[in-house]
C-alpha cells in the first residue's frame, strides 16, 4: 500500500535538508514499531541472533541488539566480525556460512584473542578435517558448529553417516575443537509453492529432520548439556513458526525488521516496511522518443518520463504512483529513465522513492543510512566492506 501524503511528507523533509544525491532512508517510528511488534511475539526462552549483513550499520544494530537485549550476532562476511568484536563485548558469533580455510588463517592470525566468541559453521567432514590441522599446527582451538540439511538443500551435513564422523572427530580432538552447537536453516519453508508444500507441513518436517539429528548428537556425546549449545534456526521468512514450536534455542533474524520486499511473506503482515531509497530527479520529459526512431516520432504514443540520479535498484518505484522504468528504453544506474504517467505532478529536484528488495543487497551500496525521526534526519554510517 502506498501512502501519498506520507511520501510527500517525505519529500518535503528532503527539499530541506536532502543533499541532492540518492539517500538510504530509514524510517525509524516504523521500525520501532516492527521491533516492538517482534519483541511480544519472540518466546522468551528463545535466543535472539541479529543478522548482520541484513542490518550492516553500527547504529542500526546497536539500537535493534538493545531492544533485544542481545550480544549474539549471525555474521556471514568476516569484516563485520571485527566492527561486531570491537562494539560488543561479550558479543557471541556465529558465522553464518562455511569460510575458506585461507579466511579462518586470516582472521586468526590478527583476532586470535577473539576466537572463544566465535563460532566456524562446518558445513562437511572434509572441512572440518582442514580446520582440525589448522588448529594443531597453530595451536588453536576452534568453537565449531555444524550446518544441517533439514530440506533447504543447499549443502551442510545432511548424511547421519558423515554427521556422526564429524563428532567422532570433534570428540577425539577436544583440545582443538569445541562443539558449540547445529545450525539448521529452514528458507525452503516460506519459499516453496504454498499450494503444494502447506508451510506448516513443510515446516514440522524440517523439525522432525533437525530432531533426528539432535537425537544422534545425544547418543554419540551423551555427556552434552543441550542448554549449553547454539541449535540455530529460523530466519526472518520462518521466525514466526518457531513461535509455536521449535527444537531451537536460538533463532535468527535481520531483514524483517526493515521489511524489504522479499519478506512480503505470511506471517509477516503487521510488520511494515521502514527502509526507502530517494533518488532525485534530474530532467522532466514531456515526450519519450525512442533513440533510432526519429523519424517515426510522430506515431510514438504520448509518454512522459522523468531522469533520475541513479538507478537500476534491486527493488520497485514506490512513488509516485505509475512510476516505472520504460520497457524498451533499457535499464541505468547512472541516469535511469522512468515512465509516469501523464497527469502526474513532478518536477526536477524532486523526488522518486524505490523499495528495496532486499536490505543485505542495498545497504552496501550506499555510504550511509539517514534515519528519518520526527521530521528530522540523522546520518549513520553503513559498513562499508
Amino acid at each position: 500500500m502506498v501512502y501519498v501524503d506520507y511520501f510527500q511528507e517525505l519529500q518535503k523533509s528532503l527539499h530541506e535538508q536532502g543533499n541532492g544525491q540518492p539517500q538510504l532512508i530509514l524510517d525509524v517510528s516504523t521500525l520501532e514499531q516492527n521491533v516492538d511488534w517482534l519483541q511480544h511475539k519472540i518466546p522468551t526462552h528463545l535466543n535472539p541472533r541479529l543478522v548482520v549483513k541484513s542490518l550492516a550499520n553500527s547504529m542500526l544494530l546497536k539500537r535493534i541488539a538493545k531492544a533485544f537485549n542481545t550480544q549474539s550476532f549471525m555474521v556471514f562476511h568476516l569484516p563485520h566480525a571485527v566492527h561486531i568484536l570491537q562494539a560488543y563485548k561479550q558479543a557471541d558469533i556465529l558465522i553464518g556460512k562455511p569460510v575458506p580455510l585461507q579466511g579462518l588463517k586470516s582472521f586468526t592470525e590478527n583476532q586470535a584473542e577473539h576466537l572463544p566468541k566465535v563460532q566456524w559453521l562446518i558445513d562437511s567432514a572434509e572441512r572440518l578435517k582442514n580446520y582440525l590441522a589448522y588448529a594443531k599446527e597453530r595451536n588453536l582451538q576452534l568453537r565449531v558448529n555444524l550446518e544441517i540439511d533439514i530440506g533447504l538443500h543447499r549443502g551442510g551435513l545432511s548424511d547421519l553417516e558423515e554427521f556422526m564422523h564429524c563428532l567422532a572427530m570433534i570428540k577425539s580432538h577436544s583440545e582443538y575443537l569445541i562443539l558449540s552447537g547445529l545450525m539448521g536453516y529452514d528458507a525452503h519453508v516460506a519459499k516453496l509453492p504454498s499450494a503444494l508444500f502447506p508451510p506448516i507441513q513443510s515446516y514440522q518436517k524440517s523439525q522432525q529432520h533437525y530432531r533426528n539429528f539432535i537425537d544422534v548428537m545425544c547418543q554419540m556425546l551423551p555427556e552434552l548439556d543441550l542448554s549449553t549449545l547454539c541449535l540455530n534456526g529460523a530466519g526472518s521468512g520462518t521466525l514466526h513458526h518457531h513461535f509455536i514450536q521449535t527444537v531451537c534455542n536460538d533463532v535468527s533474524f535481520g531483514s524483517m525488521l526493515l521489511k524489504p520486499m522479499d519478506f512480503d511473506l505470511e506471517g509477516l503482515e503487521p510488520m511494515q516496511p521502514a527502509l526507502w531509497i530517494a533518488a532525485p530527479v534530474l530532467k522532466v520529459l514531456d515526450q519519450i522518443q525512442l533513440p533510432g526512431l526519429d523519424r517515426l516520432k510522430r506515431f510514438q504514443p504520448r509518454q512522459r518520463a522523468v531522469c533520475i540520479y541513479g538507478g537500476y535498484w534491486r527493488g520497485k518505484c514506490i512513488y509516485p504512483l505509475g512510476a516505472k522504468p520504460h520497457l524498451l528504453y533499457g535499464r541505468s544506474s547512472n541516469q535511469e529513465l522512468l515512465q509516469i504517467p501523464s497527469s502526474c505532478q513532478i518536477q526536477v529536484d524532486d523526488y522518486v522513492f524505490f523499495r528495496p528488495a532486499q536490505s543485505e543487497s542495498i545497504l552496501p551500496q550506499f555510504a550511509s543510512l539517514y534515519a528519518y525521526e520526527q521530521g528530522q534526519y540523522q546520518k549513520w554510517e553503513n559498513f562499508r566492506e
